[in-house]
């Protein structure tokens, strides 16, 4: 008999907490006093479609609390869908109190596009500052400037669902600064007045297309960098020598072989003389075999051959650079 009165209790617990759980009897008296109507065959049709009621009855109370009329149908169809039901209600709430037109359809498909739209509606109240990394230009006069600014945004909330993010802002803020920059003729004007800057590429109209509104862009600091001109100048210059000097070197490398070539030629007519020179012997005995040439010619030849010898021995003797 303990056994089964045992046995009893806990069947009667268990029964206790599966009919708790399946029909949420706290969350429904909470919900009634709080002004939501939500029947019990409600809740525990949320639980068969394995929704959490308390995710979805909390934000209805939140929102009735708050004056909006927002129903279970809505809130349930966006937790299937995914999305975050806590996170639209209170960007609606936030919108409703700052006047903002902000209606449910519009929040939940912001939600669903992976927006934070509760931090979307609270920089819409409350704009935003981004600070944009260093921004380097170089004026007409080759001197580098280094900007960094500060983009005051205010999120638009009816271009949340596909519009450009803040990568996007930074990248146009800072391609407008290159170009103003690089449009100045001389660096010392942007020193002398930064504000130039900040109103030439406001006037731009870099926010269309994103998901926010530029406020106003101001220029936080400037400083000086490198001097561009000037390093270019002398990196030609350099490539100017460079190229002047391989022509040189092209040039005597021409000469040096050309005077090979001729000390080539000369040592070919040298080699080519003393061939001809070796044959004289012979074309002297072939005339004296043929009978053209006498005893008395080849004397004369063998005179003024010493002759000239001697001429050139005398010629060598005075003169002093020999």
């Amino acid at each position: 008999m303990e056994v089964l009165s045992i046995a009893a209790v806990v069947g009667t617990i268990l029964f206790l907490l599966m009919l708790f759980y399946f029909v949420p009897i706290g969350l429904w008296i909470a919900a009634r006093f709080s002004g939501v109507h939500i029947s019990l065959m409600q809740l525990v049709a949320m639980r068969l479609r394995k929704v959490p009621p308390t995710r979805i009855v909390n934000p209805m109370i939140s929102s009735t609390k708050a004056g909006l009329d927002l129903s279970r149908d809505q809130l349930e169809a966006h937790f299937l869908a995914g999305g975050s039901v806590d996170q639209v209600v209170n960007a609606l709430i936030s919108a409703d109190k700052a006047n903002i037109d902000l209606d449910f359809k519009t929040a939940a498909a912001i939600d669903l596009a992976g927006r934070d739209v509760f931090d979307a509606v609270k920089v819409s109240v409350d704009p935003k500052v981004i600070n944009t990394p260093n921004v380097a230009a170089m004026a007409r006069d080759g001197i580098q400037l280094i900007a960094r600014a500060r983009v005051t945004v205010r999120a638009n909330i009816h271009r949340l669902v596909g519009g450009a993010g803040e990568d996007t802002i930074l990248a146009r803020v800072g391609e407008g600064i290159v170009s103003t920059i690089g449009s100045t003729d001389s660096h010392q004007k942007v020193l002398e007045n930064p504000d130039s800057i900040s109103k030439a590429v406001l006037a731009k109209g870099l926010d269309a297309g994103t998901a926010f509104e530029i406020l106003s862009i101001d220029i936080a600091d400037i400083d000086v960098g490198k001097n561009i001109g000037a390093e270019l100048q002398i990196d030609q210059a350099n490539a100017d020598k460079n190229i002047a000097q391989a022509k040189a070197e092209e040039r005597r490398a021409m000469a040096i072989a050309e005077e090979q070539e001729m000390k080539a030629k000369a040592e070919e007519a040298r080699a080519n003389v003393i061939q001809a020179e070796a044959q004289i012997p012979q074309a002297i005995a072939e005339a004296f075999r043929a009978g053209n040439l006498g005893i008395m010619d080849y004397y004369k030849l063998k005179n003024i051959d010493a002759d000239t010898g001697m001429r050139d021995s005398i010629s060598r003797s005075t003169d002093p650079d020999v």
